[in-house]
């Protein structure tokens, strides 16, 4: 129980102000749906296969598909919500729960976070070390989740997705300059 408690609050710490608690509060504001994104960021989140995946992928690799898929983010962001055609075709083929999943999927290749949980993972019950990871990464993402929802309705998505944009471009060209290399990603 001990180390579930210790996981889950090292990976909650490291995730305040991570780049996915605000993918988090994006795709809250954007969708307006949490229930789904919740469950996205569970599954993406609660298993060790991005652990293997990181491991067999070279980070070199992982670095350069991480920094173009926030830079994806960032263009995504400044797209203006509207539903047409396009848009409905894409609904039936995927989720706001498959575009979550893969997004944190995706974010989370190499972060702190999933460096924390292997070197945890090392020294203790892996079976707790993910639970505990994966519940920390919940505490941090999911109340980003419902206030990205709410403030999503009072306030002008414009800006969101403006700030939203500003800060995955950050994030990408410092992720594609070397940005972490250090932590593996």
């Amino acid at each position: 129980m001990e180390v579930l408690l210790l996981s889950a609050g090292v990976v909650a710490l490291a995730e305040l102000g991570d780049k996915t608690q605000l993918l988090a509060f994006l795709l809250a504001a954007r969708f307006k749906k949490p229930v789904p994104i919740v469950f996205g960021i569970l599954l993406a989140t609660a298993g060790a296969l991005g652990a293997w995946f990181t491991q067999a992928v070279p980070p070199e690799i992982l670095r350069w598909a991480l920094g173009v898929s926030l830079l994806g983010m960032a263009i995504w962001a400044l797209i203006p919500d509207r539903i047409d055609a396009g848009e409905i075709r894409f609904a039936r083929r995927s989720s706001i729960f498959m575009v979550t999943f893969l997004a944190f999927f995706l974010a989370e290749m190499g972060d702190k976070t999933q460096v924390a949980t292997m070197v945890l993972a090392a020294r203790h019950s892996a079976l707790y070390v993910i639970a505990g990871t994966t519940l920390g990464m919940l505490l941090a993402d999911v109340p980003a989740v419902f206030a990205g929802e709410r403030l999503a309705k009072k306030l002008p998505l414009k800006w969101f997705r403006r700030a939203a944009a500003a800060l995955f471009a950050l994030l990408g060209i410092a992720t594609l300059m070397g940005a972490g290399a250090s932590l593996g990603v």
